[in-house]
């Protein structure tokens, strides 16, 4: 699954990197700590082309009569993506990429207490989580709002976790966003074994309200 992250890219280089328009109200970054209801960014194509643009993390199917109506829907497994009632129409019609520069996982040790780990990218690229995304409220409450999908674990990364985030190479960027028709179902999969490395950080990072570089920082007990 993928429960925290952290984005440090600025956003023209993200417009850049994934040849998208950015709207003028995207998140503050770097963030090092990107918690669930947060504004996060995010890319999603259209007739115009792709955009950059900010959307609540937290999925809200249009049945939700509130942000609190039913379950905070972080994530969306690929195994039922295309079935469950509140992501099949998304699946289907809206997909999108979720920028990150590293992710968050814990494991925990002998006593019990949580253990985090952050996961990057061995090549030191960004990562493309793929995403489905939903309009939800009217009027001036109205919002997106996206859910990152999530796969089986690769070999390396089940080390510390069962799933995973579905994590898109450049080359398939196009194909999951629909602009290059119907195909993106061969996608989730779990990914590359040498796609991804990790190493302990501080346990400071357990609060959602601890912030700063240090918490991506190697971290040794003392």
């Amino acid at each position: 699954m993928c429960g925290r992250f952290a984005v440090t890219l600025p956003p023209d280089a993200m417009a850049q990197l994934f040849a998208a328009q950015p709207a003028n109200d995207l998140p503050d970054v770097p963030n090092y700590n990107v918690c669930p209801t947060v504004q996060v960014h995010v890319v999603r194509g259209g007739e115009t082309g792709r955009a950059l643009v900010p959307m609540r993390w937290g999925f809200l199917p249009h049945w939700y009569k509130s942000e609190t109506g039913g379950p905070l829907l972080i994530n969306a497994r690929a195994e039922t993506i295309a079935e469950k009632p509140a992501f099949k129409s998304a699946c289907r019609d809206r997909r999108c990429i979720v920028i990150a520069t590293g992710f968050y996982e814990w494991t925990k040790d002998a006593d019990g207490n949580r253990l985090p780990w952050y996961i990057f990218r061995q090549d030191g690229e960004p990562i493309a989580f793929a995403g489905v995304w939903q309009d939800w409220g009217k009027d001036e409450a109205r919002q997106s709002t996206c859910a990152i999908v999530t796969t089986g674990a690769s070999e390396v990364m089940s080390r510390i976790h069962h799933r995973m985030p579905l994590i898109l190479d450049p080359d398939s960027w196009a194909l999951w966003l629909g602009e290059e028709g119907k195909g993106a179902a061969r996608l989730m999969a779990p990914g590359r074994e040498d796609l991804l490395d990790f190493y302990r950080v501080d346990p400071k990072v357990n609060s959602n309200r601890a912030s700063g570089p240090e918490l991506i920082e190697p971290f040794e007990e003392e």
